[in-house]
């Protein structure tokens, strides 16, 4: 389990923490029935995601437990056999997002400051859920191996979001598939989970706001081929370079014994700057 000695001493702090979110569940107005308290449920999780503070000192962070994981800084993401690499980028051309491709659907995995205390994610679901219902979805509160789960059908995508409690940190998990292909049974689902239950969190010690994404920082060998795509885009735009392919992003990296025998998508995903299927519901929790 994640963030064992740390989240101990959280609950040392707050003795009475966990009865006092049992009381305000009951409380809550008349979605309470979703969300029922899934402290639980998460304590019976085996597995991360992982506190990189937790585990043993000196270790390689990019060795998984079923294949290496890829180091995008506040986070690092076991790459599933076959998936490939899409890389999101902000208005100043800083990498935003680092989505994982598979035959299946898209599986996004980022992390956020939080307080000392767990509960982040239980605010979180709650404002993703309206969110997505004044964005016209159909939005349901599902539980999973960490508890609530909110599943969303939009007119573009399925889309289930899964988020898990650390020591000043939120991990959440975004599944992205086709209509049909994201239920809790499917085989996206039992891939986004097995990727989460291997994840590594790097909180770091900054005195971040709560909610605020933790940054992305790409390998160098990633950066620098965006950073020529860039370039070579900029140049064309201004009629200054002929046109040529843009170097590709090493878009497939095998993990090996990693869940799922997964097949490549048609084509290499391409480093892009893109707004997310759930538009404003999914951009409003990174801010």
């Amino acid at each position: 389990m994640f963030g064992r000695r740390k989240k101990a001493e959280a609950e040392a702090d707050r003795p009475d923490f966990f009865e006092d979110a049992e009381t305000d569940a009951a409380d809550d107005d008349a979605d309470a029935a979703d969300y029922e308290d899934d402290y639980d449920a998460v304590t019976e999780v085996d597995g991360g995601p992982y506190d990189a503070d937790d585990l043993e000192s000196g270790a390689d962070l990019t060795v998984g437990e079923v294949g290496t994981r890829l180091d995008l800084g506040s986070v690092l993401v076991p790459m599933p056999q076959g998936a490939q690499l899409q890389v999101e980028m902000a208005p100043d051309g800083s990498p935003q997002a680092v989505h994982l491709v598979t035959q299946h659907g898209r599986i996004t995995v980022a992390a956020y400051a939080a307080p000392k205390s767990p509960g982040q994610w239980r605010e979180v679901a709650g404002d993703l859920a309206e969110s997505l219902r004044n964005d016209n979805a159909t939005v349901s509160v599902e539980s999973g191996p960490w508890g609530r789960e909110v599943f969303a059908v939009t007119p573009n995508a399925d889309l289930r979001f899964i988020g898990v409690d650390g020591y000043r940190w939120m991990v959440r998990c975004v599944v992205a598939g086709p209509s049909g292909g994201n239920t809790t049974d499917s085989e996206l689902v039992a891939t986004a989970r097995a990727i989460l239950r291997d994840t590594v969190v790097k909180r770091g010690n900054e005195p971040n706001p709560v909610r605020t994404p933790l940054p992305v920082v790409l390998p160098d060998a990633l950066a620098q081929q965006l950073a020529a795509a860039h370039q070579q885009q900029l140049a064309q735009q201004q009629g200054g370079a002929p046109q040529q392919p843009a170097p590709q992003q090493p878009a497939q990296q095998p993990a090996p014994g990693s869940q799922g025998e997964q097949q490549p998508p048609q084509a290499p995903a391409q480093p892009q700057q893109r707004r997310g299927e759930s538009g404003s519901a999914m951009q409003q929790l990174g801010r």
